[in-house]
């Protein structure tokens, strides 16, 4: 079923930047695991998912579709105004490799997870441990 322009409009304002699905369960893997961060500073480029600054290290959770990864969500493109979307996920990849640059540059280590690999919590709880240790 194909939704009109007001209701795809709709759906889209919908999508929240902050506390997402994928960034809360990620958020709470790291804090059973015992690992304690700060969230969304403000005073950091992209301001980041999680930030542990003691450790030096950032991660972020990214939206498969929204930071254009190359997984089967990420490369799906929606078909009503491609031009827009395929100039926007651009952007948005743009962006998000300029603010890791600018984390590296400041010191920071940054990792992303990615929506599609959080349904695999080991690989997270391993991944987690690998980046913080």
């Amino acid at each position: 079923m194909k939704e009109s322009a007001e209701e795809r409009s709709r759906i889209m304002r919908a999508v929240k930047g902050a506390d997402t699905g994928p960034e809360l369960t990620v958020r709470h893997i790291a804090h059973r695991m015992g690992y304690r961060y700060r969230l969304h500073r403000k005073d950091l480029p992209g301001k980041p998912d999680m930030v542990f600054p003691g450790r030096r290290k950032i991660i972020f959770v990214h939206g498969c579709f929204w930071h254009g990864h190359e997984c089967k969500r990420g490369n799906r493109i929606p078909e009503e105004n491609r031009d827009y979307w395929l100039k926007k996920i651009a952007r948005n990849k743009e962006r998000d490799e300029a603010v890791a640059a600018a984390l590296r540059t400041m010191g920071w280590d940054v990792r992303i997870f990615w929506e599609c690999e959080i349904k695999k919590e080991d690989a997270i709880v391993r991944s987690i441990r690998s980046f913080l240790a």
